[in-house]
């Protein structure tokens, strides 16, 4: 059983409560920190939509969706003392007369307990949304409470800088920025809180964390899969702004960030920020020596024939929307002057990976004779997000007999070899989270807007320039050539696990 701390009674209202991630993230996840007994005590958990369902109805809907994604499957009794605490809504979101239910169950819910609940609002919805929501939504009285009412926004935050702005001002219009959890599912993960760890808690890491011993920081986001099905959303998005901007920067802010003086929210947050704003600015003029963009044509995949990303379903049949994307950033402060960070993601790669990769500078050799130099490799740590979870040092030993040949050997921390049970998916950390009104793993506004400043000259001259040569790589690869452009012509490699 997993440590939780008793939680205050809560409301989780969930907006898109009938879609799809509810059915296969939200609700699987409080089913499963219900099984962890990591619920308040006094919770209910009500679902919000147009959809026609009674209550009976859309407890069963949502009992297959725990079946089919949940790390528990549910039992009769387990998911009956569950399903209890859930009820649903049927409402509209633009008549503001609806949003009166939303008061009556808080009040009926203060009525039954004798206490005042935390109120947590879901936006489970399409971005375009959220505003019409929450508008009403701060007209209710409760809304006013910014220590107990919270607002769980789903990425993207914004397409580019200017709607990102744009939506922070409406959401800071409306609710206090201490209400607002921008939710980023990456952060949640083990092995990413686990970075934390590993830097600070160990004095074997952090006086080395610097450009005196680290050449280089990569950090890989692979998927075997293709849009799967979300053409028309991925038109609009490419690579770039679904996986680079948000998700893979935060990992960079992970790595990079100075060490925080506690663990309050805001603390780390500030450090990630002043990260964000050290990220040296790409010129439009040098984009091409920056930043490599991919998108994968039909080919085979582990012995099945795929379709090439312009022949999916709602994608332009001559789309120029990237499926690949990599760059090199510097980070300008005392800290990593001079040590390139290389990012890439893409889909239809040749494995499913996230790891991020910490070269450390080549230590001398000219002591050793040269048959020891020949198997000279530098120290690495890796860390592997997912699918595997562990974190890998390598470094060098002798080769046993009676010549000194050094060969690289791994020393290897796995989180399935050390720990019993499974470890809580991200959702389950971050609802856990939000419950106890902790913000530690969630976005503030001035973080998103200054990620996006730092991907905006990518995404304008790639809009200005169309790409030479899509598609450019091959299901089943690393991706385009242009990739191992970028990173060989600092005379480097990309690795992975799977090399």
């Amino acid at each position: 059983m997993l440590d939780y701390k008793k939680l205050s009674s809560t409301i989780i209202f969930i907006f898109g409560g009938s879609g799809d991630l509810n059915f296969r993230k939200l609700t699987p996840a409080l089913y499963n920190l219900f099984l962890d007994d990591a619920l308040p005590e006094k919770f209910n958990i009500v679902g919000v939509s147009r959809t026609d369902y009674t209550d009976a109805a859309y407890k069963k809907h949502l009992l297959e969706g725990v079946s089919q994604f949940s790390r528990n499957k549910p039992g009769e009794e387990s998911w009956a003392a569950f399903s209890k605490h859930i009820s649903y809504i049927k409402m509209d979101i633009n008549e503001k007369s609806h949003y009166e239910q939303l008061e009556k169950i808080v009040d009926a819910h203060k009525q039954k307990y004798n206490e005042t609940p935390s109120v947590v609002f879901y936006m489970a919805v399409a971005p375009q949304l959220v505003p019409v929501i929450i508008k009403p939504l701060s007209e209710l009285k409760f809304c006013h409470e910014v220590r107990t009412t919270r607002l769980v926004i789903e990425k993207p935050f914004g397409h580019d800088l200017d709607s990102a702005r744009e939506m922070n001002s409406i959401l800071t219009k409306y609710f206090d920025e201490d209400q607002i959890y921008r939710i980023d599912h990456y952060l949640g993960k083990e092995t990413v809180q686990n970075i934390l760890a590993l830097r600070f808690a160990n004095a074997l890491f952090e006086p080395i964390w610097n450009r005196n011993y680290i050449d280089h920081v990569q950090i890989s986001a692979t998927e075997t899969v293709g849009v799967e099905g979300r053409g028309g959303y991925y038109e609009n998005a490419g690579a770039l702004r679904d996986m680079i901007q948000n998700h893979i920067l935060q990992l960079l802010c992970m790595v990079a960030m100075e060490p925080p003086v506690s663990f309050n929210a805001n603390e780390i947050r500030n450090k990630k920020v002043d990260v964000l704003k050290a990220v040296r600015r790409i010129d439009k003029s040098n984009v091409q020596d920056y930043a490599a963009r991919g998108q994968y044509r039909k080919g085979w995949l582990k012995g099945q024939e795929v379709e090439g990303y312009r022949n999916e379903k709602d994608v332009n049949p001559d789309s120029e929307t990237e499926t690949f994307a990599a760059a090199k950033f510097f980070i300008d402060n005392w800290r990593w002057e001079g040590v390139p960070f290389y990012v890439r993601t893409g889909k239809r790669m040749h494995v499913k990976s996230t790891e991020i990769t910490i070269q450390f500078k080549r230590a001398p050799d000219y002591a050793f004779p040269k048959e020891a130099a020949d198997t000279w490799r530098p120290n690495r740590l890796s860390i592997g997000i997912s699918p595997e979870m562990d974190v890998c040092l390598r470094f060098q030993a002798k080769r046993p007999g009676q010549s000194m040949i050094l060969n690289p050997v791994d020393m290897v921390f796995n989180y399935k070899d050390s720990y019993e049970g499974e470890e809580p998916e991200a959702y389950e950390t971050l609802l856990y989270d939000v419950m106890d009104g902790d913000a530690t793993l969630f976005m503030r506004a001035d973080q998103v807007e200054a990620a996006w400043e730092i991907v905006m000259p990518i995404l304008e001259v790639w809009k200005q320039r169309k790409p030479v040569g899509f598609p450019n790589y091959s299901p089943d690869s690393w991706g385009p050539e242009d990739s191992e452009a970028l990173i060989a012509r600092d005379g480097h490699n990309w690795v992975s696990h799977f090399n």
